[in-house]
């Protein structure tokens, strides 16, 4: 049988591995050819990963397509350039076709001197440029026979996706099921929830390859609800990018055309999240515009940007949300991009800040990085008056509220500097910890181990907060209730150790 098979294919190779360990074969390279069989082993469990029900967010794209050749033609189905109704028949005739705007106020304060348009992909009904895929990434499941009405939809996403796929599943009758890293704002969970969407709350340090991330997660679902369960899967659908290949760039190059009909534009700089933006939009250019540049801006702490710029020495959580991530997804063809640059958290928020109070842009943190992202690019290319540069502008404040547009999470957050910072701080301010629980007369923080299992951990506290210790150091915090609320939602079990499921990104 196909189980015992495999059973034999793996001892054969723990077998050959653990002659090389011992040196019966190859003595003089063994180093050379332990890697070989490691490398053996892990290929064969990521097939049965693959296998299991699991498709990888960033296997090797098949795509054979090439747009540098002129002739080439697409093997996928494409729509023409879709104008707006006067009147719509639903909301999600609203999706695309948002407006270009010039920049006027910061331009000038940073000492910009060429032309920059802003595309405002947050004027799409759901808020963020995510509404285009979500919504053909649906069109095509329907047009292909795959998703039916009644059948459930479920996705792995930084939110504005789910938002994008909870609408058109509100309008057209789907279930749908959104998994969401615990660090996305309230407020896409508030707006998910009233558009019917359940959600499933996932680590947010949790890499690709763990059990409990979010991608893992929803293929989880998908296994346990059975045939009549889909997940569009926004990593390797092709019609991510080809969405933005059809409309958006088509949208842009409209727009920037001169008298004789040619598009006059130099750069494009946009974020980097699943890529399907920058690799639809980049494609696009190279056949239509090929002496315009395509810039990509990944987050600090992202690694989409490392085999290009090089590997930081800060990993991990960020704050910005909906770019970048620790792995490159399948629909993301970095061929295509010419240039990378990072931004860090705290430029990305300041910028958005400054985008919505002088130029009265209402979008979202990762806006933020897009054009700060577009400066230095525009500053190191040597570009000025004459030269005319797109940024996109993929989300809107709505999904921020409570986040990035107060001082009070900027400053709580390391973001907001003095003097601006100079009310929000207290006369206890500077004092010690240890003087103020004297001084008030607290009891210290319960203490609990790190390998402690969550089932220990949530009796020993009693309901309070307690510190994670690991080998003498703080490691973390033990919120109890948010353990129950896990174990509710099948997203760790009694026996998982607390130093999986504890807040390891609280601000010293």
């Amino acid at each position: 049988s196909i189980a015992i098979l495999k059973i034999f294919l793996t001892l054969r190779l723990i077998h050959y591995a653990l002659n090389i360990f011992n040196h019966k074969l190859y003595p003089n390279q063994s180093e050379q050819v332990c890697f070989v069989a490691v490398f053996r082993l892990s290929h064969y469990w990521r097939f049965e990963m693959e296998d299991s029900g699991w498709n990888r967010p960033d296997r090797p794209s098949r795509c054979t397509f090439n747009p540098n050749d002129k002739d080439a033609v697409s093997p996928h189905h494409h729509e023409p350039l879709k104008r707006q109704p006067l009147i719509s028949s639903s909301i999600l005739d609203l999706v695309g076709n948002t407006g270009l705007v010039k920049l006027n106020n910061i331009v000038n304060q940073d000492d910009i001197k060429c032309e920059v348009l802003v595309k405002c992909e947050f004027l799409n009904p759901g808020g963020s440029v995510k509404d285009r895929i979500a919504l053909r990434m649906v069109e095509e499941g329907e047009r292909n026979g795959t998703f039916k009405p009644g059948d459930t939809l479920i996705e792995p996403t930084s939110g504005n996706t789910g938002i994008g796929l909870a609408m058109a599943a509100a309008v057209k009758g789907y279930r749908c099921i959104i998994v969401l890293p615990e660090k996305m704002s309230k407020e896409k969970c508030d707006v998910l929830r009233m558009l019917g969407a359940e959600l499933v709350r996932t680590r947010t340090s949790a890499c690709v390859e763990d059990a409990d991330s979010h991608i893992r997660i929803a293929a989880k679902i998908k296994e346990e609800l059975g045939p009549t369960a889909h997940i569009p899967d926004q990593y390797l659908n092709v019609f991510n990018p080809i969405a933005h290949y059809d409309q958006t760039a088509e949208e842009i190059l409209e727009a920037v055309v001169d008298c004789h009909g040619s598009p006059q534009v130099d750069m494009v700089v946009l974020g980097a999240g699943t890529g399907g933006t920058a690799t639809g939009i980049a494609r696009k250019f190279k056949q239509r515009a090929p002496n315009c540049k395509i810039v990509c801006v990944d987050p600090v702490g992202s690694n989409l940007a490392d085999d290009f710029l090089g590997p930081t020495s800060i990993t991990g959580p960020y704050n910005v949300e909906g770019i970048g991530y620790d792995f490159v997804p399948t629909v993301f063809d970095r061929s295509v991009v010419d240039d990378w640059v990072r931004v860090d958290d705290k430029d990305a928020f300041e910028m958005a800040r400054r985008l919505i109070r002088y130029e009265g842009l209402l979008c979202g943190g990762s806006s933020g990085s897009a054009m700060v992202g577009a400066f230095r690019a525009i500053k190191a290319a040597g570009l000025g008056k004459g030269h005319r540069v797109v940024v996109i502008l993929p989300d809107s404040i709505r999904n921020y509220m409570s986040k990035f547009l107060t001082d009070e999470w900027m400053f709580a957050n390391g973001y907001l500097s003095f003097p601006t910072a100079e009310p929000l701080t207290k006369s206890w301010f500077q004092s010690k910890i240890d003087e103020l629980i004297s001084a008030c007369k607290l009891k210290p923080a319960q203490i609990v181990e790190h390998n402690f299992s969550v089932n220990l951990a949530i009796s020993h506290t009693l309901g309070q907060l307690a510190l994670v210790k690991k080998f003498d150091t703080v490691f973390g915090v033990f919120d109890p209730k948010a353990a129950l609320m896990k174990l509710l939602s099948g997203t760790c079990s009694p026996s998982d150790s607390v130093a999986d499921v504890c807040d390891k990104e609280f601000k010293k």
